[in-house]
């Protein structure tokens, strides 16, 4: 009974238009009425879940995407993709999805990806010719790419749920398939392009290919400076936050001299929303999950699957439709928190790796921030577009086909996952 009101009330709650981080909170002090446990637990446990230092690191990556936005760095990282495929037939597709993939290894996050090089591609692909849907799709799944190419704060929100996992092996594990990913992307947008018959630029010339490269080449070493001082030990996951922001604000004021106060106030304060917003989420989905552990979830699943058959690779092929299924309905911070503590048990039980798990699960809930009805990435692409989500659900399919194949690439071949973690931890 104490299943069906947490999730009865959390679905009723979703149906009705309440935002996700409420109807985390109030099926949870449901529950806590029903099992006459003082309701002051839920808040106790929201504390405990933000109450973490790693997660310090969120608001700072958060921070440095946004301040990249506000000077202009998403547009240089534009230029510098444009001279390099603008010549192919599509090119601006080709563009679209490296310069996400540039742009998502700096701000770490799918939707300020979607948002910066939407607002700045779409429009440009439309004049140039290109169908409104095939430009939203292309921005849309390639703004994913940020989600597994470091740094990515959901990264450090699975690290947590899964008690501790290295964020900087996290970090590694997630680069070949974010670059797989956004390969196979860049594949299937030549070839829709090529179909449909869309027009090809002109190279200006490895002057100008050079000139725009070393504009941008600032912008880029902010990965560099992250990695590579999280690897080497100078400084961790944490301290690197931090650190990119400092780094961010000097080369927008002296370097570029793109910032000015209007446009760091606006980052700052849409830092601090996101921010908020995200760090509620946390805190319920902290409570939720908490109660799934009280109500002994994560067991009565790992033996209804193993009842359901002994074979790893179905019951792999089981989690991740649950994890896409989920992944539709709900936001990606609450599902890492609260699928975390359910499903790595049971993949532990198979032999997985918590790292191989992460980002299996950040990768599985990447295309559900494409995929309606909840969608936000979609959502963007679309507002920024100006067209309806079932446009674009017509074309789409090809785009989930390269989801899918990278996805049972990460499930099935560990080393897609976990070559570069073991290079550099050796």
């Amino acid at each position: 009974m104490e299943l069906l009101i947490l999730f009865g009330t959390l679905f009723t709650l979703l149906i009705m238009g309440v935002p996700v981080a409420f109807s985390l909170g109030l099926s949870s002090l449901a529950t806590l009425f029903y099992l006459d446990i003082p309701p002051v637990v839920a808040f106790q446990r929201m504390a405990a879940s933000m109450n973490v230092f790693a997660l310090m690191a969120i608001p700072f990556f958060i921070y440095a995407g946004e301040l990249m936005n506000q000077s202009g760095i998403a547009e240089r990282l534009v230029r510098f993709a444009h001279s390099l495929l603008g010549r192919v037939r599509g090119g601006l597709g080709l563009v679209n999805v490296s310069s996400c993939m540039m742009f998502g290894a700096i701000s770490g996050s799918a939707v300020a990806s979607a948002s910066a090089m939407g607002s700045t591609l779409i429009p440009m692909m439309k004049k140039e010719g290109y169908d409104a849907d095939y430009a939203v799709n292309v921005t849309a799944t390639a703004a994913t790419t940020g989600l597994l190419i470091p740094p990515s704060h959901n990264m450090i929100i699975y690290a947590i749920a899964a008690g501790g996992v290295s964020i900087g092996s996290l970090f590694l594990a997630g680069i070949l398939p974010g670059i797989l990913l956004g390969l196979g992307l860049m594949i299937v947008t030549y070839l829709v392009a090529i179909k449909r018959g869309y027009p090809s630029g002109v190279f200006p010339g490895f002057g100008q290919v050079l000139r725009y490269f070393i504009g941008a080449l600032p912008g880029l070493f902010t990965v560099f400076i992250i990695l590579g001082g999280i690897l080497s030990g100078i400084f961790t996951a944490t301290e690197s936050s931090a650190i990119a922001v400092i780094y961010t604000v000097l080369i927008a004021v002296f370097v570029y001299r793109s910032l000015d106060w209007n446009g760091f106030v606006t980052a700052s304060v849409n830092a601090v929303k996101t921010t908020a917003m995200i760090l509620l989420i946390i805190g319920t989905a902290g409570s939720f999950g908490w109660l799934l552990a009280v109500t002994e979830v994560p067991t009565q699943l790992s033996s209804t699957l193993l009842a359901i058959s002994d074979n790893p690779l179905v019951i792999l092929l089981i989690v991740n439709i649950i994890l896409l299924m989920l992944g539709t309905f709900m936001d990606m911070s609450p599902l890492i928190i609260i699928t975390t503590p359910i499903f790595l048990p049971v993949m532990a039980g198979l032999g997985m790796d918590p790292v191989q798990f992460g980002i299996m699960l950040i990768l599985n809930l990447g295309l559900g921030v494409v995929t309606p009805p909840v969608g936000t990435v979609l959502f963007v692409a679309c507002a920024v577009g100006g067209i309806r989500i079932e446009d674009t659900l017509r074309s789409i399919l090809p785009f989930y086909l390269v989801f899918i194949a990278v996805l049972a690439l990460v499930t099935y071949v560990p080393s897609t996952t976990l070559l570069l973690p073991g290079l550099f931890n050796q």
